[in-house]
């Protein structure tokens, strides 16, 4: 059964376009133009994956993509905006979407990021399908964070940071090298988005995220996952 996307996207000749290339690509797409009908379809059923354009009538790209974090936050999401200054990526990045591809694209280049996001949303990564700490389950096996019973919500790029972090207990790394090993070698320059992203989940994991002791700041290098007795993988 091939992915379901939606595409979010008010010029028709772009959306076009970019539907003939995900289904030629073997995707099913669901099309819609305005943003408080992408809201209803949002809400309707899990999707795959949404590209999402920012300038839409009815409601934003970036209230949309604030709504999808708040109530889906598994759900992949790659920006299409031909707004393309660094600050606006990292905006959306801090936003919490999970890619960002400037218009205009190549429509193999957006391909292969859909790829890529739809690999990494149902992959395995490493040795062990389950760690433990604080108090905390993390399953790679079903991408989920547990406290208890609850299930804590997390994006694709926060289970992504959190999940290497904890399988490199103790070591430390730079902002760059987390971007490069979480988010990929064509992020290079975003390294504030790594901050949003740390500071998101200290909300998420820590007793106090005023006073981490879990995700650790080593000023002046970077991050690292602490391994106090507090924080032991088991």
């Amino acid at each position: 059964m091939s992915a379901e996307l939606l595409l979010v996207e008010d010029d028709i000749a772009i959306a076009d376009v970019v539907r003939l290339h995900l289904a030629e690509a073997g995707f099913t797409v669901h099309h819609e133009s305005d943003g408080c009908a992408a809201l209803c379809a949002i809400d309707r059923r899990p999707w795959s994956l949404v590209l999402l354009d920012l300038s839409l009538p009815g409601m934003d790209g970036w209230d949309l993509c604030r709504h999808l974090r708040e109530r889906h936050a598994h759900m992949p999401v790659l920006i299409l905006s031909a707004r393309s200054s660094e600050m606006q990526r990292v905006l959306g990045l801090e936003l919490g979407a999970d890619d960002y591809l400037a218009k205009p694209f190549s429509m193999l280049e957006m391909v292969a990021r859909v790829r890529a996001l739809l690999r990494r949303a149902t992959q395995v990564r490493g040795p062990a399908a389950e760690l433990q700490f604080g108090g905390l389950r993390l399953d790679a096996q079903r991408r989920e964070l547990v406290r208890g019973a609850e299930h804590v919500p997390l994006t694709l790029r926060e289970f992504d940071l959190l999940h290497f972090l904890v399988r490199h207990a103790g070591q430390v790394f730079s902002r760059a090298a987390l971007l490069d090993h979480v988010w990929g070698s064509g992020f290079e320059g975003y390294e504030h988005t790594v901050n949003s992203h740390i500071n998101r989940l200290r909300t998420k994991i820590e007793r106090d995220p005023q006073e981490p002791r879990l995700l650790q700041t080593v000023w002046g290098v970077g991050y690292r996952f602490g391994n106090s007795d507090e924080s032991a993988l088991a």
